[in-house]
């Protein structure tokens, strides 16, 4: 029967018939495949762990029913009900429709037909293509990449809103506040809806929550908060619908709590014991599927048939993809390593250029000017700025104050407060931001002030910056910069003073820059600014007074090529940021007593260039590494394991390793002289390696 032959075509609110059975339709299609996933976890055919949406489809389905073709969502590690609620609200034909059911299941099953090619999995589903930017693994892990998203969206004024969906117990992470703090400062356009099921894992929100309502706290950043019954799939489209046009108007984010239920347990393997049946029967009793259908009924929408034949539809749908999903092939262990790293290849020719210019300003050959390190940082933002409108620059003081080390001074006269954001001291959330900006088309270089302070973003940078391409099968590009500096020499003590690049390079999908001149700070800068990969670019606090040489010209330089500052016969060594000063000041010194030391600069810890290390050790045979860091888990010992595996036969002695202290960097002048390599550190450490 068609919407004119219906005596009563249209509900309350203003839905026309196709569009009241569309929501139920979408409904039972995210409960039959949550079902089915339930089943399939009990065979072993999906593997690992899945957080089921059964009972909360209201929730998805009418907040998604609102948003227009091109809008955004984030997604949690229960985050079937909104990828397949966004991909059903996209599809305009029964055959996009099953294809969008093929590859939700495909990727469950982590098969090669999947959304993310299989790598993503239940916990990371995405469809970024069509404005899906992911479910996370991490508790709140989406909360800062949403507000990202929306600050792409309002600076880029594309009118487009983010909806953000997250559980009760993300509301009680520091992502949770920190995110609507920064989102109501700057007005974006982001609908955070909590999806409160009564237990982030087994424990009850009396036990988390001061107040039962987490709507309450929208009040403390000034924005609107509304609590909606979850159940209802009417109320939720209603209530998201008026934030999602208030974000659309420019009033910025509104916060959405909706209170709902899940069918299952946290996971499959949960025994539920901390409910009990009689609570689990209240809440079946308000099923939103089961209740809206019969108000369709009611209402002369829809007839007991109708709802049985849409019932089988679905049925069939779902049977459909599961069997899409068996025959399926898994993705080849050949391609293990793709999408990990966007593609950027350097060409023969602009590494030639490279080199030449390099040389050229080691003495300051035509063409050159000396400026200090800190100015060539400055040179490298401004001429990325002006070369391209999507690159801006966000942390804490980078505005007026100019950054902590004065490296971004002068950019907010020329650039103003839009793309020269001060932010409040909110590291994850500068981080998350800089993430979901990233993913929506901008390039955001966002400043950590100190390398000690990056662990407090790690989830952001580490967990989703770094591996959100490859868990999304390659399907999105995150290009962004994480300026922080470190290092010690300003008795700043242990909180201020740490060398902790090693666990940057330990992460797979991030770079990690480390450069010890201006040349090569403002050089590699620009190729991280223009990469397509996000970056880790650590600068060291008592390198911005250094001076050099850098070209009048235009120039990056390419990742993965390490700089030989200084040739040598008798002995390599290897290092980078401002122990290359050191080193080379050793090498000099040596060099009165007739050794010959090789310096050589890493310049990119990752992309590691081994091919020059390699050229070095099979000309000196031996080796000694040089780091500021603590001697455990350093990089450079990263670095001995690789000469060892692959140079073992060229070593003439064993490798010498010349590291900081294993202690908390010292405040006291005299202990935090010791805690560092110095330079006659550098020269016993060659002396050995030569013995």
């Amino acid at each position: 029967m068609s919407d004119e032959e219906m005596p009563n075509a249209k509900l309350i609110n203003g839905l026309t018939r196709e569009q009241a059975l569309e929501l139920l339709r979408q409904m039972w299609e995210i409960r039959m495949f949550e079902d089915t996933v339930y089943d399939l976890l009990g065979r072993d055919l999906i593997k690992g762990a899945s957080h089921l949406y059964a009972g909360e489809e209201a929730v998805a389905v009418g907040a998604i029913s609102v948003l227009n073709d091109d809008d955004l969502i984030t997604s949690t590690h229960r985050g079937h009900g909104h990828c397949h609620a966004r991909g059903a609200s996209l599809a305009r034909t029964e055959q996009e429709r099953q294809e969008h059911y093929n590859k939700m299941m495909a990727e469950l099953c982590g098969r090669a037909t999947g959304y993310c090619r299989g790598r993503g999995g239940s916990m990371h589903i995405a469809d970024v293509e069509r404005g899906n930017l992911g479910a996370t693994g991490i508790v709140g892990g989406n909360i800062p990449v949403a507000t990202g998203a929306g600050l792409a969206q309002k600076m880029m004024g594309t009118g487009r809103v983010v909806l953000c969906f997250f559980g009760d117990g993300a509301s009680n992470t520091g992502n949770f506040h920190e995110s609507l703090n920064l989102a109501a400062l700057w007005k974006l356009p982001v609908v955070y809806i909590v999806e409160n099921n009564l237990y982030g894992m087994s424990v009850p929100i009396q036990k988390a929550a001061a107040r039962l309502d987490i709507a309450d706290r929208a009040c403390a950043y000034g924005i609107p908060g509304e609590v909606v019954d979850g159940m209802d799939v009417l109320a939720v489209r209603e209530a998201v619908g008026r934030a999602v046009e208030r974000a659309r108007r420019g009033e910025g984010p509104s916060l959405i709590e909706c209170k709902t239920y899940r069918w299952y347990g946290h996971s499959r393997s949960d025994p539920r014991v901390y409910r009990t049946r009689e609570e689990e029967a209240a809440w079946r009793a308000r099923d939103p599927i089961v209740n809206f259908a019969s108000k369709l009924v009611e209402a002369g929408i829809a007839t007991e048939a109708e709802i049985d034949e849409l019932e089988e539809r679905v049925r069939q749908a779902v049977e459909e993809a599961t069997q899409f999903a068996l025959n399926s092939p898994n993705p080849p262990v050949e391609e293990l390593e793709l999408y990990v790293y966007a593609p950027f290849k350097w060409t023969e020719k602009e590494i030639a250029r490279e080199r030449e210019l390099r040389e050229r300003c080691r003495t300051g050959g035509p063409g050159t000017r000396k400026i200090s390190y800190r100015q060539a940082i400055q040179e490298a933002l401004r001429e990325e700025m002006r070369r391209d409108p999507t690159v801006f620059v966000m942390g804490e003081d980078v505005g007026v104050y100019g950054g902590a080390y004065s490296a971004t001074k002068g950019l907010i006269e020329e650039f103003g407060e839009e793309r020269v954001r001060d932010t409040p001291i909110s590291e994850a959330t500068i981080a998350g931001a800089a993430v979901g900006a990233a993913m929506c088309g901008m390039r955001p270089v966002a400043e950590i002030m100190y390398v000690d302070f990056t662990p407090l973003a790690m989830d952001q940078i580490a967990n989703q910056g770094a591996k959100n391409r490859y868990m999304f099968g390659g399907k999105t590009i995150v290009p962004m910069v994480i300026r922080t500096e470190g290092g010690a020499g300003r008795c700043i003590a242990a909180h201020h003073s740490q060398s902790l690049e090693a666990l940057w390079v330990h992460f797979p999908g991030i770079y990690v820059v480390m450069p010890s001149t201006p040349y090569d700070a403002k050089g590699l800068l620009k190729a991280a600014i223009r990469d397509d990969n996000p970056c880790m670019f650590i600068e060291h606090k008592m390198l911005y007074g250094v001076e050099g040489y850098v070209p009048d010209e235009d120039y990056i330089i390419p990742f993965g090529i390490a700089d030989v500052k200084r040739l040598g016969r008798d002995v390599t060594v290897v290092t980078y940021s401002r122990m290359v000063h050191r080193a080379l000041e050793a090498a000099e010194r040596l060099a009165k007593e007739g050794i010959e030391v090789e310096v050589i600069d890493l310049r990119t810890l990752k992309p590691l260039d081994m091919e020059t290390v390699a050229l070095s050790v099979k000309k000196t045979g031996r080796v000694v590494g040089v780091t500021e860091a603590y001697r455990t888990g350093s990089f450079i010992s990263e670095l001995v394991a690789c000469i060892q595996e692959e140079l073992f036969d060229w070593l003439d002695a064993p490798i010498v390793r010349v590291c900081a202290a294993d202690v908390p960097v010292p405040m006291s002048e005299p202990l935090e002289d010791a805690a560092i390599p110095n330079v006659n550190a550098i020269i016993a450490g060659i002396r050995k390696a030569l013995q």
